[in-house]
């Protein structure tokens, strides 16, 4: 182990390897469930160290478990055990001139999200990916947990936006698959394999990104529903009115708003009244010539009539704007402050979405009587983050985690869903898909995962089993 240290430290230099107190922040995961001592962290500058970490870890018999921002929810990119190296690719920042006509911008996997909208700000263009975790999450998470975020429904989740790859297998060599075309039939979706493979595959170290005009119009509004018949009869009459225009329809109830306005300071609650559920809409368009405005307040009128809208507003200014997205945005961090909390990752098809939150809720309630449930998420793509607080302050979950993650993941499969929606498996939920999906499907999994590294050195016990 000494000699591989040693190898690292002069390959990398003192701010590209780093042990002790200065690797500790690496360490754990976010919600700090996940995470053994590693041996160092290596912060390669570019491709070709990267691939000379991965050539050395492998000759020393060492795991390497490539890691972003750190934002996992699941435990994917921390070590499962003592002694491995934790490949941070933090320093491969470099953002290249967008390609307007194609559509397309070069980035390096360390690339922070945030980081990314504004260098495409000046050439008024956007990248249109957008979660709570964007001042933060690097690109390289994003594409090797395939994210989806807040505004999936229309563009597609992160594999859809990743034109071409660059990538470093297990033995060193890299896969140079940077590419800006929709169209490449050459043989089977390479890119597509690592969207998603939580770095269990290669190291991705660059991305090809599709870009897309900044939209010229934009109208956001927050409303207030009565129940989950509305909540789905406004989803149905908003795709119907304005589908292609619908940017955003996230969803949350009055728990979730209240543990926010109670935890999280700056935050502001615009409408007179308060309901069980709320929907924040967000309509955009490329041209200044479609009556945005016009639609969404006919569609908000028409809601007021039939009795499905209880209150609503609309924003006046970016400021407004800002202030409502705040409100959904901040719903993870005002459950987080409350105290121990259960998160699930559930999708179903959008028309099965209250059926879910329905059958779900007895469920819960079933199973450990008064437990708080959270539910919040993208109404557009059926994705609901189900999260749960205890009844009362003190205690913690025990044995009951297990079964309330058995159950609402049953639930799901039962209606055509998936119980690991945008933030993948992790270490979290490996048992969880041993468990729900049919043992040819995990057998597959677990054979490319051999294929690709079949001496298992990038993050064992991530995603399958391995050992790890």
């Amino acid at each position: 182990m000494s000699g591989l240290a040693d190898k690292l430290d002069g390959l990398l230099g003192r701010k590209g390897w780093l042990t002790g107190a200065d690797a500790a922040g690496h360490a754990r995961d976010w919600l700090d469930r996940y995470g053994e001592s590693p041996l160092g962290v290596a912060r390669p500058r570019n491709t070709q160290e990267t691939a000379a970490v991965v050539k050395a870890c492998r000759a020393a018999g060492v795991s390497i478990v490539p890691q972003g921002g750190n934002t996992s929810l699941c435990g994917a990119a921390v070590a499962g055990r003592t002694g491995a190296v934790i490949l941070s690719l933090a320093r491969m920042r470099d953002i290249s001139a967008p390609d307007p006509a194609s559509g397309a911008i070069e980035v390096g996997a360390g690339v922070v999200l945030a980081a990314l909208h504004e260098a495409l700000e000046p050439h008024d263009l956007i990248f249109p990916m957008h979660l709570g975790a964007e001042g933060t999450a690097q690109i390289g998470g994003l594409i090797a947990t395939n994210a989806g975020g807040s505004h999936a429904a229309r563009y597609g989740m992160m594999q859809d936006l990743v034109l071409g790859l660059e990538v470093v297998l297990h033995d060193g060599t890299v896969w140079d698959g940077m590419r800006a075309v929709q169209k490449d039939n050459a043989g089977y979706q390479l890119r597509r394999l690592f969207c998603g493979a939580e770095g269990t595959l290669g190291v991705v170290t660059r991305a090809v990104l599709k870009v897309y005009p900044a939209p010229k119009q934009r109208e956001t509004a927050l409303l207030a529903l009565p129940d989950l018949a509305a909540l789905a009869a406004v989803g149905t009459a908003l795709r119907a009115e304005a589908g292609e225009f619908i940017s955003g329809a996230e969803f949350f109830c009055d728990l979730g708003l209240d543990l926010a306005l109670r935890h999280v300071q700056g935050l502001d609650y615009p409408l007179e009244s308060r309901a069980p559920w709320y929907l924040l809409v967000e309509l955009t368009a490329g041209s200044a010539r479609v009556p945005l405005s016009e639609m969404l307040s006919d569609i908000l009128e028409s809601g007021f009539e039939k009795g499905l809208v209880s209150d609503g507003a609309i924003a006046m200014s970016e400021a407004q704007r800002a202030a409502l997205w705040a409100l959904r945005e901040e719903q993870p961090e005002g459950q987080r402050l409350e105290g121990p909390q259960l998160k699930h990752d559930i999708s179903v098809p959008p028309g099965r979405l209250e059926q879910f939150l329905t059958q779900g809720a007895a469920l819960c309630e079933e199973i450990m009587p008064g437990v708080r449930i959270n539910p919040f998420g993208h109404l557009g793509d059926g994705n609901t983050h189900y999260n749960l607080s205890l009844p009362d302050a003190g205690g913690d979950f025990g044995p009951v985690k297990e079964r309330l993650g058995l159950a609402l993941g049953g639930l799901a499969g039962e209606l055509g869903g998936s119980f690991a929606a945008e933030h993948g498996l992790g270490r979290a939920k490996v048992a969880l898909a041993d468990a729900l999906r049919a043992p040819a499907e995990r057998a597959l999994q677990a054979r490319i995962k051999a294929a690709l590294d079949p001496e298992g050195v990038f993050n064992p016990g991530v995603v399958v089993r391995t050992g790890g």
